[in-house]
């Protein structure tokens, strides 16, 4: 069953304040019947900003909270007193979220670190008050500016998982058994396809003193990066991932042809996605004799690094984070 607390992908709607209107007042003071202008400024609207948080894994407090406003800037006023700019609106979102325009879908940004902070509507300016305008020639100045409208409009938030290692492979090939072996993650595990519908995310210890991270991304199929069986929102969590360790299970009908098809449904959705570090793993190799893991190794060019495991015998596994940990490196 699909994770319902973890929400990856939300469209929102921003608007931010309107620029305070200038004043065009004239000081009157005793003994000063018609003073010159002294109207003040009006304040800036307030931006809508979106700010990296790691205290968040996932865009669940946005899902019910639609349409986003920041306040309007405060008018100017006389004494040249300058109105008060609008409250900005914080948007907290978790590390590795993206920004799209909702109507044309183009990136606007991405959010990576801690504190990140970048305006996603910017807040119209303030009216100029009258004492902008008067000069030599013109002394009193009747006239103020009237400040900006702010600006509104559909946004795109999508989450792409941060994480080390990313597990790449077919459904039930085996990526959430070995994350609840070499991790505390508890993802749903059955032998049914599709029992992974969102990431899980696990912390890998190595050798005691080291860790890393792996997401366990829901199994991709061929045809994935033309959209199909949600394949989008799946193989974008890929782009995040610092080295993927490819599963392919020893009782594949054809280990080469499979390990080929993920390839090329990564290079197809992003060709970049193949310049990372790629590992191969044999899932469920306990099944396997000596003959036929050599027959396996055979098929696979020499440049791919081949590890022969099962998690659930735990053949091998040590084996598999040492060379997970060398390709971090």
């Amino acid at each position: 069953m699909s994770n319902p607390n973890f929400i990856d992908y939300v469209k929102i709607y921003c608007a931010s304040g309107h620029g305070g209107q200038g004043s065009a007042h004239f000081y009157r003071g005793r003994g000063i019947p018609k003073g010159g202008p002294d109207g003040g400024d009006g304040g800036r609207g307030g931006h809508v900003i979106i700010r990296g948080s790691s205290n968040f894994w996932t865009l669940l407090h946005l899902k019910f909270k639609k349409h986003i406003k920041a306040e309007r800037g405060g008018n100017g006023s006389r004494g040249d007193r300058h109105g008060s700019d609008g409250d900005d609106v914080y948007i907290d979102v978790p590390l590795g979220t993206v920004a799209r325009n909702g109507e044309t879908h183009d990136i606007l940004f991405e959010i990576t670190e801690e504190g990140q902070e970048v305006i996603l509507v910017r807040g119209g300016k303030g009216g100029l008050g009258n004492t902008n305008f008067k000069s030599s020639t013109n002394q009193t100045p009747r006239y103020a500016q009237p400040g900006e409208e702010g600006t509104e409009g559909w946004c795109i938030l999508e989450l792409k998982v941060l994480a080390d290692i990313g597990l790449v492979g077919f459904p039930n090939a085996g990526k959430s058994t070995l994350l609840s072996v070499v991790s505390a993650a508890k993802p749903e595990i059955a032998n049914y396809p599709f029992t992974t519908l969102t990431p899980n995310l696990g912390m890998v210890q190595h050798r005691g003193h080291t860790s890393f991270v792996m997401a366990d991304i829901p199994g991709i199929i061929e045809g994935a990066s033309e959209g199909k069986g949600l394949g989008h929102r799946f193989l974008r969590h890929i782009e995040r991932n610092s080295a993927l360790l490819f599963l392919v299970p020893s009782d594949s009908d054809d280990h080469l042809k499979e390990f080929d098809i993920l390839k090329e449904e990564l290079r197809l959705y992003n060709p970049d996605l193949l310049d990372k570090k790629v590992i191969l793993g044999i899932s469920k190799s306990d099944l396997l004799d000596d003959e036929l893991t050599q027959e396996i190794h055979s098929l696979f060019p020499k440049e791919i690094e081949v590890v022969f495991f099962s998690a659930v015998s735990q053949q091998n596994i040590a084996q598999l984070k040492d060379t997970l940990w060398n390709a971090l490196q």
